[in-house]
């Protein structure tokens, strides 16, 4: 029997839990892409946008995958050469950052454009996240992170249309 759509947003904040990724530390990351072009930002409207994104299947989806996926590679349970590739997160890889723009293509090209500037410089949970601490693997986490923060970005974005003009 499937799981209905809340126990699927459960278990993905959950799994995101598990992993140290608080919602907060996302929505840290949407106040960063965010703050310049959105007046009176506050994190409390960040953490509102990130809580709607989760709640959307294709988000879901990536979240179990990614995680079990990177669990599985900690764990050393993938077949070689997988195991490596993604135990090292291999840079010519890419299924990594194809599975975090079914995230941020949610959202529309705003998503994209905040996904890579955003994976780029790996700001707060991001750099932690992709350390490449001895024993733990996030390389399909850090990319879903941060989709998940670039498409709640982009929410915002799409709901402030003004706002940027006001800046200018």
């Amino acid at each position: 029997m499937a799981e209905s759509p809340i126990d699927l947003y459960e278990h993905s904040i959950q799994l995101l839990q598990q992993e140290n990724v608080s919602i907060k530390s996302i929505a840290e990351l949407v106040y960063f892409l965010q703050k310049d072009y959105i007046l009176d930002l506050t994190i409390e409207e960040c953490i509102d946008n990130v809580l709607v994104v989760l709640k959307k299947r294709e988000v879901q989806n990536a979240i179990m995958t990614g995680v079990t996926i990177d669990e599985l590679a900690q764990a050393k349970q993938l077949p070689e050469p997988l195991q490596k590739i993604i135990e090292t997160d291999e840079g010519l890889y890419g299924v990594d950052e194809i599975v975090a723009l079914s995230i941020v293509n949610v959202y529309g090209s705003i998503g994209l454009t905040n996904y890579g500037y955003i994976d780029k410089i790996k700001p707060g949970i991001l750099a932690e996240l992709n350390a490449h601490k001895q024993g733990e693997v996030h390389t399909f986490l850090d990319d879903i992170v941060g989709a998940i923060a670039a498409a709640a970005a982009g929410r915002m974005a799409h709901s402030h249309p003004n706002d940027e003009e006001d800046i200018y």
